[in-house]
């Protein structure tokens, strides 16, 4: 009887690549349309948004399920590393350099919020709750939202260090990622509302946008200069560059990740501080960014052209989609005591975010993407930066590697300081 309920309507993945494909192309077509109702609807609500709703719709209602469809595998193996070589191509890395310190600092601040927000929210919730923070050993809570921490500092590898390292109960884990995928979404959908008020909030927190404007007047200016009709060979040469790189990425990612886990036991710990080193995930995101850079020198960079970015872009938009099946809104109530602990938590994460970037007049691009940089990590910080501008792409990728650089470190801490503050229960 439980498998009827959970299995859904469609099964098939190349069906369910299709309903995507209908829901982009519905959401891409309505959004050009800019009178009456829908010019309205999209001045409110940003396209990319309803890109990750509308599949959430989806699966929520039963249509389709992530638990039983490889297309986010694929999505995140083939179409990720692909468009990170083709956003990367036109790169510019001297005028990235310009963009100074402050994007750094709101990563750095955004890991900070989850590190110190996490006991917080613990002792926060304690007071009208202790029992939903409460548990011993292997089911203590704080152990699984250890899981939490590392997978909103670094990612998937992190996470599954923390797993190993704090044993928490295989039973209850499924919950722990349900918080993690319900507030993370809602969290970047709000990011994404205020990407289309950027204006407004850098108004707001009084910053200097300057050497962002300047930078992309300048990778504009180079693709208006460099913009010419594509040809069949266009493709094809674009479609060389993209997927030989993800073939490479994929071999050394495997070889690097088997290498360095066999020389050291400090990678192949997962308990250790160098654990994100053993992912093959990390260094395919590493090596497919480093190939982009490194065609940036390149005459393939003069392909930004032919549509290189608009194609990466075009992948980028499918991963959204599949993400968006991971979020099953139904379940967003099933848990309520925990689901107030990962919004406490990710409030955290945004107020202090804010409060820096009002110190220090931060752009809002940089509180968005550092927060995503930690929260979503490479899956998720190019689509915010590319929702600003297409050209700052690259500054989402480069925040989200060192994500998982300090992903293990900074969740070993924050699972430490939650132990602790469970503790005063």
């Amino acid at each position: 009887m439980q498998e009827t309920i959970t299995t859904p309507l469609i099964t098939n993945d190349t069906v369910v690549f299709g309903l995507l494909a209908l829901c982009l192309g519905f959401i891409f077509y309505t959004s050009s349309i800019k009178t009456g109702f829908w010019g309205k609807f999209y001045g409110i609500v940003p396209a990319v948004l309803m890109c990750y709703l509308l599949p959430a719709i989806l699966s929520s209602s039963g249509v389709i399920s992530d638990d039983s469809s490889d297309l986010y595998f694929v999505a995140s193996r083939y179409l990720l590393p692909a468009a990170l070589v083709l956003m990367t191509l036109s790169i510019d890395l001297k005028a990235i350099s310009n963009l100074g310190s402050k994007a750094l600092i709101m990563f750095l601040t955004g890991s900070a919020g989850i590190i110190i927000g996490g006991p917080i929210a613990i002792l926060i919730v304690s007071i009208f709750s202790p029992e939903t923070v409460g548990g011993n050993d292997f089911d203590a809570t704080w152990r699984g939202l250890s899981t939490i921490a590392g997978s909103w500092i670094g990612g998937g590898a992190n996470q599954a260090a923390m797993l190993e390292i704090f044993q928490y109960n295989p039973e209850k884990y499924g919950g722990m990622v349900l918080i993690d995928i319900v507030v993370a979404n809602v969290w970047m959908a709000i990011i994404l509302l205020g990407a289309g008020k950027s204006q407004r909030i850098d108004a707001w927190l009084q910053s200097d946008t300057t050497a962002i404007e300047r930078l992309k007047i300048k990778v504009t200016a180079f693709s208006e200069r460099i913009t010419r009709v594509p040809t069949l060979k266009d493709y094809m040469m674009m479609l060389f560059f993209a997927f030989t790189a993800v073939g490479i990425a994929h071999f050394f990612g495997d070889y690097l990740s088997a290498l360095l886990k066999e020389t050291f036991t400090s990678v192949s710990d997962k308990k250790s501080f160098l654990s994100f080193l053993g992912s093959a995930f990390f260094w395919m995101v590493v090596l497919a960014t480093g190939i982009g850079i490194a065609l940036s020198f390149t005459k393939a960079k003069n392909y930004e052209g032919a549509g290189a970015s608009k194609i990466g872009g075009m992948f980028i938009y499918i991963l959204v989609a599949t993400i968006g099946m991971k979020m099953d809104l139904g379940k967003v109530l099933e848990n309520p005591g925990l689901i107030a602990v990962g919004f406490i938590w990710i409030s955290i994460h945004a107020g202090l975010l804010i409060l820096v970037a009002k110190l220090i007049k931060a752009p809002y691009f940089f509180l968005a993407v550092g927060s995503q940089a930690n929260v979503g990590g490479a899956a998720s910080a190019p689509v915010v930066a590319a929702e600003f501008h297409p050209s700052l792409t690259s500054v989402g990728v480069l925040l989200a590697v060192l994500g998982y650089v300090v992903g293990t470190g900074g969740a070993l801490l924050c699972a430490y300081l939650m132990e602790v503050a469970s503790g005063l229960n």
